[in-house]
């Protein structure tokens, strides 16, 4: 690990890791961000490093092919961490196309110029939603995907098919990791965690889909950046996919109650119906993870919940810590 590009490296998951890769010393780090509006673009500007001169950001949109070959060039890049995506189950029923042409072919266009660079290792950034419907608990990589039910997940799944050609057909070593509902700091502000704990701050309702009783998978981001590290030193068969989860479950009314808890103030809620698009439940297996990548997350939600709330008080709040 040299030279490494990470699209989407402005953005929550990717700043992470673009740390991470700076602490373990890359030689050199190209992001690949479009900074599109999605949410406020000033969360992902001061999410960039601004003191290290290993870092290299390129302002690019990876649907352009004149772009991806931009970031390509600004190193001799060696590892692909493919984090840039449009985001999100909900926004993805209501522009279809813009999710199609931003995941899919924006996927292809890293493969192709990957291939081209001859990289060493390409890793995608999956999603638990390309479960689908499946009935069968915990989810396993070796689980028959019969039915996606947004447009987000059916690109997730048709990137990690692409994934699975370019391995197949040029013998690239592709690993495609499959996340299931990360939170932490730097979460993006439409994302639960996120948007409950703003929102119960500020006294303002919060929304409720269902009765409450879906269920999901939290994983830490911390966690979520150990696997993917796991994925830099793979060296099974060149094309392979893992669940990367909390491995445990909590319902969205328990997740309210641990946010409510963490800020110190009950929450206004407002009861909507189910949302077309979204999951039932996750809930990850990851023994295989945990066999072959090292993977073991250290941060239960019990835990994380309360450090992303002590996280929001200080850098978005400006509150002091607390003394312990």
């Amino acid at each position: 690990m040299r030279n490494v590009l990470v699209t989407g490296g402005a953005g929550f998951i990717g700043s992470h890791t673009v740390e991470r890769l700076l602490d373990e010393g890359a030689d050199s780090v190209v992001i690949l961000d479009d900074f599109n509006d999605f949410y406020d673009v000033r969360i992902k500007e001061g999410n960039l490093p601004t003191d290290d001169s290993r870092v290299k950001v390129v302002r690019g949109d990876m649907r352009q092919q004149a772009d991806v070959e931009r970031a390509f060039a600004a190193a001799k890049i060696d590892t692909v961490i493919h984090l840039g995506a449009r985001a999100g189950v909900r926004p993805s029923r209501l522009d279809p196309e813009l999710y199609i042409d931003t995941n899919i072919k924006g996927t292809f266009y890293l493969l192709e110029a990957a291939r081209k660079a001859e990289v060493d290792r390409f890793v995608f950034a999956s999603s638990s939603s390309v479960y689908g419907l499946n009935k069968k608990l915990p989810f396993s990589e070796e689980d028959r995907i019969e039915q996606t039910i947004s447009p987000y997940a059916a690109t997730k799944l048709a990137g990690e098919q692409l994934c699975s050609n370019y391995a197949n057909l040029y013998g690239m070593r592709i690993v495609c990791l499959r996340f299931f509902t990360v939170y932490g700091p730097r979460q993006r502000p439409d994302l639960a965690i996120s948007k409950f704990t703003r929102l119960i701050l500020n006294d303002e309702p919060i929304e409720r889909y269902g009765d409450g009783s879906t269920s999901r998978d939290y994983t830490y981001v911390e966690d979520i950046v150990d696997g993917i590290f796991g994925s830099l030193r793979y060296d099974g068969p060149l094309f392979d996919i893992f669940n990367l989860g909390g491995s445990q479950t909590v319902t969205l009314s328990e997740l309210i109650e641990l946010v409510e808890k963490a800020v110190g103030k009950k929450a206004q809620i407002i009861d909507k119906g189910e949302q077309p698009g979204d999951l039932p439940r996750t809930y990850a297996d990851i023994s295989k993870a945990n066999r072959l990548l090292g993977f073991d997350p250290r941060t239960p939600i019990f835990e994380g919940v309360p450090k992303y709330v002590a996280w929001y008080r200080e850098h978005v709040l400006g509150e002091k810590p607390a003394l312990t």
